[in-house]
């Protein structure tokens, strides 16, 4: 048998060693340092290739792929978003991503992407945050208490300063489920029974609920003055949580507008309904927060540069650190215009 040569090998980093990962470096510690990669990328922004995500829509959910390039590196990510799932005992969102090199074309880098996407998810709402929320900000209310609830948490208090969460969600287990999760992990946690219990006394509000439907988890007459809305869960067509009257009042803030007015809340909107890009914001070519009267609305839905930057990090965390198996992904013959030859001398004889 052959033995595959260093350029088939393709670090593969599995579930097991993303968790690896994540507690060697720490929650908290990852998430301010995927943050961190985030907005450097975000600077880089026009570099990037741009394009909607590829989506499949079914019924039940949707299938995605997502890509760009800086011209060096190459990612992309695979991911899914079926709300039906947990009631059938399976998640909502699951992924994975590859990272290969412009120069050869050939994969660096393929992982899992399930926990990755929660905690660059989390990380690029708290990065958004910090430019966007009432400096003052150390309150949140989660309406939406799933699988990104506490990852969104801990960002905003490693990154923003949360040190209260308010937690609402249709189904109290999942208040339970989170609030039992961020025990002991330095945020002050209050269960709420309502959405407006919810917002009392926060500067922040992540709205984050799972339906594929045009829902209203936010009116207009909750939402006052001052605050900074975290609208993350509309991520598709026909998925909405915000009252339109909000985004009247509001000044919405993007990362991709030719994305966001197909899948986020603007979607409700005019098509020339106006927005700021988010890599404008943070280059200092478009104002942020203004006042402490403003409301300031982002409508994240995702974007492929973010995953890059995910993709980006646990590269170099892996060359530094571990925390990945060799798999032998890529044909490697001795002569590269000798794939068959490769092939045959592979048999094992009779």
């Amino acid at each position: 048998m052959n033995t595959p040569s260093d350029k088939a090998l393709v670090p593969f980093v599995s579930v097991d060693n993303m968790m690896r990962l994540v507690h060697h470096i720490g929650i908290e510690a990852m998430l301010v340092e995927l943050a961190g990669y985030i907005e450097e990328d975000f600077k880089r922004w026009e570099l990037f290739d741009k394009s909607p995500r590829v989506a499949s829509h079914s019924d039940v959910g949707v299938i995605e792929l997502m890509p760009t390039s800086d011209g060096e590196a190459y990612g992309f990510k695979y991911v899914n978003g079926h709300p039906k799932n947990t009631s059938e005992g399976l998640q909502t969102v699951t992924a994975f991503g590859l990272l290969a090199d412009v120069y050869t074309g050939y994969p660096v880098l393929l992982t899992e992407m399930t926990l990755l996407t929660a905690l660059r998810t989390a990380a690029t709402s708290a990065m958004v945050a910090k430019h966007l929320a009432p400096k003052s900000a150390t309150t949140m209310a989660m309406i939406g208490n799933g699988a990104q609830s506490e990852f969104q948490t801990l960002a905003m208090k490693a990154i923003v300063g949360v040190e209260t969460v308010r937690l609402y969600d249709v189904d109290a287990a999942a208040t339970e489920k989170c609030a039992a999760n961020l025990a002991g992990l330095g945020v002050s946690v209050v269960k709420c029974s309502s959405p407006e219990e919810a917002i009392e006394g926060a500067q922040i509000i992540t709205t984050c609920t799972a339906d594929k439907k045009n829902a209203v988890i936010l009116s207009d007459n909750m939402v006052g003055a001052g605050v900074h809305i975290n609208a993350i869960g509309g991520d598709c067509p026909g998925k909405t949580e915000l009252a339109a009257g909000i985004l009247e009042r509001a000044d919405v803030f993007v990362e991709f507008p030719e994305q966001t007015r197909v899948e986020g809340e603007i979607q409700q909107m005019a098509v020339d309904f106006p927005v700021t890009e988010m890599w404008e914001v943070i280059l200092g070519k478009k104002p942020g927060r203004l006042d402490d009267r403003q409301i300031t609305l982002f409508d994240g839905v995702g974007f492929a540069i973010e995953d890059f930057s995910a993709l980006r990090y646990v590269r170099d965390q892996v060359k530094a650190l571990g925390f990945a198996e060799m798999l032998d992904m890529l044909a490697d013959p001795d002569d590269p215009r000798d794939l068959f030859g490769m092939l045959q001398r592979s048999k094992t004889p009779a």
